[in-house]
This record gives C-alpha cells, sequence and structure tokens, in this order.
C-alpha cells in the first residue's frame, strides 16, 4: 500500500542552509539544461537533430554530478523524462476523439526559472542516497557531491531536522525523496513516498456516514448521520486567491508586445497555486480526522455539474473550478481518505441547496448570501442544510436533530483544533441567527455543542 509522508526540514546551520540552496539550485539548473535540449528537439529547431530523447543526458550528468552526487544528477535527469513522458501521454488522448478526458492541448514540461530571476528551487534524491531517523528529534540526511562537500569543508552527508511527526513513520520500504523551497511558507519541505502493510490501514470506529457540500463561498459544509455539523470559510482563501490573480493580470498588461509571460508572473501563479494546495490539504486532513473519530466509514461529495448547470456565474465558476479546483480536491480528499479506511463517493446534489428541509419545497425558498429562508417558516444557513439535504437523500433516512455547528477559518497554517473543552480563536461556534430556528431538523438546532 502506497503512502506519503510530507514534512518540514530545517538546516542545523546558516552553512548548512546555504549548502542546501545550492543543491537545490544546481538541481534546477540541470532539469533547465536537459528540458531545454529536448524542448529544442521537440520543436525542430536549428542545430537540434533528433527527437527529445537524443538529448545529451550523459554529459550534463557529468557537468553536474561534482555538486550534486552522480546518484542525484541521474535522478533530476529521470524525473525530467518521466515529465516528457507524461506529456506525450496527455498528447495522444486529447487527439484521441473517443478520449474525452482531456479537452485543452497540454504544454510541454517547463523551465524552474533562471540564475538572474531566481529559480525555483527543487530536487530529487534516490531511495539510497538519503536516511530518516524518525524520534523525538527527527532527521534526515541526504548526500551532497565533492564539489559542495570542498567549498563548505563538509563530511558530504547533510543532516536536516525534521518539523513535527509522520503520518508513516512504520513504513517497509522509502521511494525517491522530493525535497524544495516553500516560497509560500518560507521553509524547506519534503515529500517521501513509501510502502506500508495492509494492516497499517486504519479502520473507522463505526459504520456512520457524512455528506459534504462544497460550495462557492463555503469551501466545505459537512453533515454527519452522529449529529455533527462542520463549515469551513472560504471567503477570505478566494480574496486573496482574486487579489494574487489581478496582480498577475496587471504585470501581463505591462510586458512588451509579443511576451506573455514572466519570472515574477510565474513566481505568483506557483505561490498561488501552492497557496490553494496548502489549505486544501489541511482541510482534507483536518475534517477527515474528525470523521474518523465520529466513526463516518462512508463520505459522499456533491458532484457540480447540476449545480453549475442551474446556477453558473463567472464569479462561481472561478471559485470552484479555478480557485476551488473540485476534481482536484475529490481526488486529494480520497486520497487521504484511504489512509484511513474512509470511502468517498460523487453523486449528484441537484436541488439541496434550494431544498427546504421543513416542507419540502424548492421553488418557494430564498436564498440570500448565506441564508435559505421558506416562507413555511424555516431560516438555516444554506450550504449546512444542503448538506443536511444531500445525506438524507443518499442514507435515505431521517437525519438526527444537529448540535451546533463549528465553523472552521484559515490562518495560513491550520483551520483549528477540538472544539471542546475550550473554542480556539479559529473555531467559533455558528451565529445562532444563521442556525435553523427549528431544532428538530437538521441544518443546526439550538442543542449546546
Amino acid at each position: 500500500m502506497k503512502r506519503t509522508n510530507t514534512f518540514a526540514v530545517r538546516p542545523l546551520s546558516a552553512t548548512g542552509e546555504r549548502l542546501l540552496r545550492d543543491l537545490l539550485d544546481a538541481s534546477a539548473a540541470l532539469w533547465n539544461e536537459v528540458n531545454y535540449q529536448r524542448l529544442m528537439r521537440y520543436n525542430d529547431e536549428d542545430g537540434f537533430e533528433g527527437d527529445v530523447w537524443d538529448a545529451d543526458t550523459g554529459r550534463l550528468e557529468g557537468r553536474y554530478k561534482g555538486v550534486l552526487g552522480a546518484s542525484t544528477a541521474q535522478q533530476v535527469i529521470r524525473k525530467n523524462s518521466e515529465a516528457w513522458r507524461a506529456f506525450f501521454r496527455v498528447k495522444a488522448q486529447y487527439h484521441d476523439e473517443s478520449n474525452t478526458s482531456v479537452t485543452e492541448h497540454p504544454d510541454p514540461p517547463g523551465f524552474r526559472g533562471n540564475e538572474d530571476g531566481g529559480r525555483h528551487l527543487r530536487t530529487v534524491i534516490r531511495n539510497t542516497s538519503y536516511t530518516v531517523e524518525w524520534g523525538e528529534c527527527s532527521r534526515l540526511e541526504i548526500l551532497v557531491g565533492s564539489e559542495l562537500k570542498e567549498r563548505y569543508d563538509h563530511p558530504g552527508r547533510l543532516r536536516l531536522e525534521i518539523a513535527g511527526a509522520p503520518n508513516w513513520p512504520d513504513y517497509e520500504k522509502q521511494g525517491r525523496l522530493d525535497l524544495w523551497y516553500d516560497e509560500t511558507e518560507s521553509t524547506f519541505r519534503a515529500s517521501q513516498p513509501v510502502t506500508v502493510s495492509e494492516a497499517a490501514r486504519a479502520t473507522p470506529l463505526a459504520a456512520e456516514t457524512a455528506a459534504l457540500d462544497i460550495g462557492a463561498n463555503t469551501l466545505v459544509a459537512c453533515t454527519t448521520t452522529t449529529g455533527e455539523q462542520y463549515l469551513y470559510e472560504g471567503r477570505a482563501l478566494f480574496q486573496r486567491f482574486r487579489d494574487t490573480t489581478r496582480h498577475i493580470a496587471e504585470l501581463q498588461s505591462k510586458l512588451p508586445e509579443g511576451r506573455y509571460n514572466s519570472e515574477r508572473i510565474r513566481r505568483l501563479y506557483r505561490k498561488r497555486t501552492r497557496r490553494r494546495d496548502h489549505a486544501q490539504e489541511a482541510l482534507c486532513r483536518a475534517l477527515l480526522d474528525r470523521l474518523y473519530e465520529d466513526g463516518v466509514d462512508t463520505v459522499y461529495v456533491g458532484g457540480l455539474t447540476d449545480v453549475l448547470d442551474t446556477h453558473w456565474s463567472v464569479e462561481t465558476n472561478a471559485k470552484t473550478h479555478n480557485f476551488w479546483a473540485f476534481k482536484h480536491f475529490t481526488e486529494r480528499l480520497a486520497c487521504t481518505a484511504e489512509e484511513y479506511g474512509i470511502s468517498v463517493e460523487v453523486r449528484s446534489e441537484a436541488w439541496t441547496s434550494q431544498e427546504c428541509p421543513q416542507c419540502g419545497s424548492t421553488d418557494r425558498t430564498t436564498r440570500h448570501k448565506d441564508t435559505l429562508t421558506c416562507p413555511c417558516g424555516f431560516e438555516g444557513h444554506a450550504d449546512l442544510t444542503a448538506s443536511a439535504t444531500f445525506l438524507k437523500r443518499q442514507t435515505k433516512q431521517a437525519v438526527r436533530p444537529m448540535a451546533r455547528p463549528v465553523r472552521f477559518k484559515w490562518d495560513d497554517h491550520t483551520w483549528s483544533g477540538k472544539p471542546h473543552p475550550h473554542e480556539r480563536p479559529n473555531e467559533q461556534r455558528t451565529d445562532r441567527s444563521t442556525v435553523h430556528r427549528d431544532g428538530n431538523v437538521a441544518s443546526g438546532g439550538s442543542q449546546p455543542g
């Protein structure tokens, strides 16, 4: 069973940080040179004969192995080859008329910046060229090339401190390590694929069910058959995403005619994406931790097709596709849920956000911002109501009265901890004015949380 440990690392000294940056910079430079040779051949540029696989990677490996070490230089070249194979595979799918999964022509693998404008610092290390020690003072050791050893008078194995605990410390086999500098968080990070035994797979404590509503303003509204409701807000995240997008557009408008990109713009794109991915990953982990403790073994996620067909707008489309990246999120959620032994199923949620849970009406209800109201007297949080209605449809049974929902806000690092015994600043019980006034309907009641 394949899993991944992702963690932050810290050099133990200023010299160690400079050495690590030189290592990552040389890896980015090697990637760029290999990629340039292959791209020129792909475009049939003068002076570059043959196909992409005719690039002289052996000569480039020889140039960089003194800094990186032979094994790391080989891995960087191998990973670039994998990127090109993936590009050709997706390109073939695009040109296959019977395949509708790829709708846009893919771009060839890109570059990792330049020396003047700044490179995207990243490397990859063979599984036999690093060691990890897990414990109270966890450490990562990686090999460096002879040139770096001489330059910094270093013994040759760079030790890095690991921050935090791994999800899978007891693994049978480790894979190739990815190591990079996270510009958004200003820290170094590592990703370690591992193979764990089937016995390590978690098993939920019960057979409860949860339903998730993916909203335009609310990232996730969740209702469970245990009577819990969770609300993850997205306005602040989307506003930052939109501000960065506008900044990118301003910079693009100032480019000389014929130019469409710059290193600064590429950095902003990367920063925007990493912020979103970081929040998504943390949300998946925080939510599934809670659902696992609640005994949930099945999570239903509302598909967006029917919703967008009915309620499409430029802003909603930007939020659900560009910012929230629905497909990317559901894949991440399913992958993380597998660690907990929880299954994820995507189902249609058509009209759940308009249906009144008291009288069942869909044409008389009114939504204003986050509130859904009905002439029958119902008033509740629209997204929480939708998740409760969605859950009722999937389970084919009445949903028990809900405890007061918990609202989570993102602080760039975490969504929150547990609400009991004390609520944290970023975890607040929802305002009673946005909770359903009838405690017997599952969109938030008057019970204490």
